[in-house]
Formats: structure tokens, sequence, C-alpha cells
């Protein structure tokens, strides 16, 4: 019997498209690392926040570029929540970086060539022994464009703000479902026509909409095509 040689897998997709929930299952389930890049982009964004070098309204590029080299990021694994959560500066944000207030500011820090270059070279750097399912906006587009598998995730903006929604409900923040809508849409329009990297569709990355699809149904179509690759390496 061949045995499976190990292989990147990228999924890139719109916000609260699932992801990364996809990713991590995908990842346990067949051993692999996996890595939370839009993590690694809140975790930049709340470092601007905590030193004003944003808000809705101003963002100071020059400033944060200047203290890229003093933002050390690092994923940790926890075994009680059998995951690994982002620490920035040797302090664990993984709450932190989930909310609204970064959402909302996010899209802006990425779309900076400096953090992108910054943040890209470490994710590469992740990569360099396979075994790997990385999620975020150009995985495959940018930063893993030979990977073997590449998945393009989408949902309407309704259903996506919908998952967000009772997503931050369930971990105790105060938001309005018209809020988050409304961050999704932002978002969305931020992604696709940012010069550096915009969002969009690898010619090779299958299309996969899971507007009306649930977790279960996802994680065994995403697995199918997982163990159908990994027969053909």
């Amino acid at each position: 019997m061949k045995s499976k040689k190990k292989i990147i897998i990228a999924i890139d997709g719109f916000s609260s498209t699932g992801k990364s929930t996809i990713a991590k299952k995908i990842a346990k389930k067949i051993g692999y690392l996996y890595v939370d890049t839009g993590a690694m982009y809140r975790a930049v964004t709340l470092y601007a926040i905590q030193h004003n070098f944003i808000t809705t309204d101003f963002c100071n590029v020059d400033e944060l570029i200047a203290h890229l080299e003093k933002i050390h990021l690092r994923f940790i694994y926890n075994k009680e929540v059998k995951f690994s959560e982002m620490y920035l500066n040797g302090k664990n944000v993984e709450r932190k970086i989930r909310s609204l207030e970064v959402s909302k500011l996010v899209s802006t820090i990425s779309a900076i060539s400096e953090v992108r270059k910054k943040l890209v070279e470490q994710q590469q750097e992740m990569g360099k022994e396979k075994g790997l399912v990385m999620d975020g906006r150009d995985i495959g587009t940018v930063v893993f464009p030979d990977a073997a598998l590449k998945l393009f995730m989408t949902a309407s903006p309704d259903k996506r703000a919908a998952r967000r929604y009772k997503e931050l409900l369930e971990k105790g923040y105060e938001v309005s479902y018209e809020d988050v809508l409304e961050n999704v849409k932002q978002r969305d329009l931020l992604d696709s026509t940012r010069e550096d990297s915009p969002l969009r569709r690898a010619d090779d990355a299958i299309a996969f909409d899971n507007s009306d699809m649930g977790l279960k149904e996802q994680f065994e179509r995403v697995y199918q095509l997982v163990l159908i690759k990994q027969k053909e390496i």
C-alpha cells in the first residue's frame, strides 16, 4: 500500500465562513499542524490598538511598521481546549483578538505590505516540513501557491453574519446582529480590494460554498478531498 506523503492544505475564503473550524478538525483528524493566520493578523491589530496606532478613523502606519520588530507571535498548544492559542509578546491574547473591535480593524492592518511581508515569511517557515493545514486570505495564492490541496470557502453574507453573531454571544460579547453583518460586508470589501495580496480564489482552488451545510457535512466533504489528494501524491 502506498504510504501517505505529507502535504500542505491551504484554506482561503471570506470572513466567518468557518475556515478555522474546519481546518482545526481536519488537522486533528490527520495529525497535521494547524496554523490560523487570521489570528496572527488579529494579534498585530491588537498590538496596534493597545499602542494607539489605529482607531476607526485613523491608522499610523509608519509607527506600526517601526514597531514590527517588537511584535513577537507564537502559537502555544492548550491541552484543556485542545488547540493552539495565540500569544502576543508572551501573553495569551486568544480571547482579546476575537473581539468585534479587533474584527473591525484587522482588514486595515492586513492591507499593510510590511505587515504582510513579516507574517508571510513566518508562515512559509512553518510549512517547510509540510504536514500543515493553514487558513487565511492568501494562503493558496501567495503563502503556498504550490500547496497540494487548495480550498476557497464562501457563504452568503447573512449566513456568515448569523454564525459570527451566535459565536460572539456564546463567548459573552455584547454585540448586535446588524453590527456583525455590517462588519462582514465591510471586511469583504476591504479584503477583496486591497492592493497587496487581495482575497481571491486561486485558479486551482476548489470552490466550497457552505451556506447550507452543517459542520458535519462540511467536515466529511473536505476530509474526502484530503484523502483523494493524499492518494494522488
